[in-house]
């Protein structure tokens, strides 16, 4: 005898309530309680308690997977996931509207040529996903295309064509018919995903599945999606611009320091293999308010052009501006500035800027923020053969920085001639380097050191 209980959810958080209220106590979202019913299953005969066949066995007893991972002709996508797909993992890929995890999922099903593929969507059209592919420019005959929202269809389609493969676009818009609530509720979301681990484990078949993220940046639906899955993927970037960024969040299978370079163009996402000769412009030495950093994202190092712009304010009021640097710490920054170095720059509008439209959090950058800053204020141009790398405290000293040596070598297979770094570092032979290597202690002695 099946019995119907009402409950609510939140949509936002997953808490639940036996009624109704406005303001949910856990995430203080207001009007996100959606009503959501249960079948519930009473059976009057005691239960059959029988010995189960999965035993528990020892290290010795278990058989390691013979399957070797899913290599993806897109080397960014293999460095991300630390070497490919594993077969029956459970891959969840995130990001903001437009940023291009549809295009990436994709070109990722048509490039693998020699596996099944069987491409799901609940967003689009096949007409759509066709004119998506011939703007893509390739061809796959072994990747099917099926438009379903259902998630017992699904299913029963992926048993009878077995892919090695399964890209599910999107998880938000799977349903199962056992739970009465609309797609993409925490329940729909939850069920969903459960079922589809269970299947993915217990036949092989790998699995990417396209999830929406919230106004605060984060993925949608209840949190523990994330713990279900084995790797959780963002596609981070800005609309403007047409550089993207995978990173990796969570990786069972692998490390979660690597990340991609996309550059999006009219036929796709292309691979930046090398993103440091991208991203600095080729400046000249009569170029004020700019300077080269050695910065390190995940593993991977790179450098970066960073502008600022110096002016006096011209409503009284002072601006303070950055584009892909914390705004507080370019304060923060201003601040030492004012006071260990005693450079006024209190009635002086400030403007930053990270070429390329990256986002950096690297402390590393701090000593070619100031530097660029102080080049727009005295209008004294740094050379471009020069680079920095150094974290400024608040008593004004250069701090160590971590991963010295990758940040040395970069620069120098660039073509830099001359690298600043924190006179504290941890010691390395830096006899080896061709590139002349100024250590300081202070922002004082670098500041001499460029503008004599």
């Amino acid at each position: 005898m099946a019995q119907n209980k009402s409950i609510y959810t939140c949509q936002n958080c997953g808490a639940q309530s036996p009624k109704w209220i406005g303001k949910c106590p856990s995430c203080n979202e207001w009007n996100s309680y959606v009503e959501e019913i249960i079948s519930k299953k009473h059976d009057s005969g005691k239960l059959a308690v029988q010995i189960s066949t999965n035993q528990p066995l020892t290290l010795d007893k278990i058989e390691t997977l013979q399957n070797k991972r899913i290599s993806v002709p897109i080397e960014e996508f293999n460095r991300v996931l630390g070497g490919g797909i594993v077969p029956g993992s459970l891959i969840l890929l995130g990001g903001d509207p437009g940023i291009g995890k549809s295009t990436l999922a994709l070109q990722l099903a048509l490039v693998l040529k020699d596996r099944k593929i069987l491409y799901t969507s609940g967003e689009e059209s096949l007409q759509q996903i066709k004119l998506r592919a011939e703007r893509l420019k390739t061809e796959n005959n072994n990747c099917l295309f099926l438009c379903e929202t259902s998630l017992e269809f699904l299913i029963a389609q992926t048993e009878q064509i077995q892919p090695d493969l399964l890209i599910i676009d999107s998880i938000q818009t799977i349903s199962t018919e056992t739970i009465e609530s609309s797609p993409g509720s925490v329940s729909q979301v939850r069920e969903c995903t459960s079922a589809i681990l269970k299947y993915a484990k217990k036949t092989g078949v790998a699995v990417i599945l396209i999830g929406h993220i919230t106004k605060e940046g984060s993925l949608a639906g209840p949190k523990v999606l994330e713990h279900m899955v084995d790797v959780v993927l963002q596609f981070e970037g800005d609309s403007n611009y047409m550089y993207r960024i995978l990173r990796s969040n969570k990786n069972r299978f692998g490390s979660t320091n690597e990340l991609g370079i996309f550059e999006m163009e009219s036929d796709g996402l292309h691979e930046i293999l090398n993103p440091s000769e991208q991203l600095i412009s080729k400046v000249s030495d009569h170029v004020s308010g700019t300077a080269i950093t050695s910065t390190i994202e995940g593993v991977r190092p790179f450098l970066i052009e960073i502008q600022a712009l110096v002016s006096t304010a011209a409503y009284g009021t002072p601006q303070r501006s950055s584009t892909g640097f914390d705004l507080r710490r370019l304060n923060m920054l201003l601040a030492v500035l004012e006071k260990r170095a005693g450079f006024k720059l209190i009635q002086k509008d400030v403007f930053l800027n990270i070429a390329g439209g990256l986002k950096i959090n690297d402390p590393a950058t701090d000593l070619a923020v100031i530097c660029s800053i102080l080049s727009s204020n005295i209008d004294v141009a740094i050379n471009h053969k020069y680079c920095f790398a150094g974290e400024v405290g608040l008593t004004g000293e250069i701090r160590a920085v971590n991963r010295v040596e990758q940040r040395i070598a970069e620069a120098e297979k660039l073509g830099f001639k001359r690298i600043y770094l924190p006179a504290h570092n941890k010691k390395f032979r830096y006899q080896k380097y061709k590139i002349e290597i100024v250590k300081s202690g202070r922002v004082e002695e670098v500041f001499k050191n460029i503008f004599n």
